[in-house]
């Protein structure tokens, strides 16, 4: 190789094209970002730049007019939170009395971040907060089919018929509701009344709708995995940072 010869990038660094570039850095939506570009009124490293180039924040000179723009980096952070009841899943609801995020200590509350996956209110468990678009979008996105577990005691023992009705799913209120497994830590489930519920899906309050269509009442309901993630020991009410191979685990190809 001479001296001369360009360096390439690794192939699996897939640097942001310039538009994308400008609204991640405050300074305009994407859309006038690309107006900007047409206009000819930003530079790449001093030449006029096109349309698609594509920038590495950590080296290259992005200008608009005079102004050199600055990489915002934001480093995304998972939490991983045990929330108790009576906690609104929710950034912003003049409804609920107390929100997740209240917490999370003072320091950590000056970060935007999102329920990547929600509770309700009067459910408990496991809970990821973080500020990561791609992550929250992968693990509530329906195509996705994140697998959860779920700890559910109900009022009286499970009978068969709502057993098999439950897997094969009913009608409510327009939506279809189904539990994908009922399981029981004590054996077969028909006759229990603690179960364990593995569900890919999510619709608003399902498990609790789908007892209460058979005349059950849930007395507690508490998320205590998502993919490969457990809640462990943590104890209720706290939440920790979760590490890069933890956040693997979120999507295994299967839940025990």
């Amino acid at each position: 190789m001479t001296k001369n010869t360009p360096i390439s990038s690794p192939p699996s660094i897939v640097f942001p094209k310039l538009q994308k570039f400008l609204s991640d850095s405050g300074v305009c939506s994407r859309r006038a970002g690309e107006e900007l570009i047409k206009e000819g009124q930003v530079t790449v490293n001093g030449k006029t730049a096109q349309l698609g180039t594509r920038v590495n924040p950590e080296r290259d000179v992005v200008k608009v007019g005079p102004k050199r723009i600055q990489s915002k980096f934001i480093k995304p952070i998972v939490y991983l939170v045990n929330k108790p009841k009576g906690f609104t899943c929710s950034n912003d609801d003049p409804h609920a009395d107390r929100l997740i995020f209240e917490l999370l200590e003072a320091r950590h509350r000056n970060i935007r971040l999102f329920c990547a996956g929600r509770l309700d209110v009067d459910s408990e468990g496991l809970v990821i907060l973080t500020n990561d678009g791609k992550l929250t979008h992968k693990l509530t996105h329906p195509s996705q089919q994140v697998r959860k577990k779920y700890q559910v005691e109900i009022n009286e023992p499970l009978e068969r018929d709502a057993f098999r009705g439950m897997l094969d799913g009913i009608e409510d209120e327009g939506d279809f509701l189904q539990l994908d497994e009922i399981r029981s830590k004590f054996g077969n489930p028909v006759g229990s009344t603690k179960l364990e519920i593995i569900m890919g899906h999510g619709k608003k309050r399902e498990i609790r709708r789908c007892f209460k269509r058979f005349r059950y009442q849930v007395k507690k309901l508490r998320r205590v995995a998502i993919g490969g993630l457990k809640l462990g020991k943590l104890p209720l009410g706290t939440y920790r940072e979760l590490k890069e191979k933890e956040i693997d685990l979120l999507f295994p190809k299967q839940i025990s």
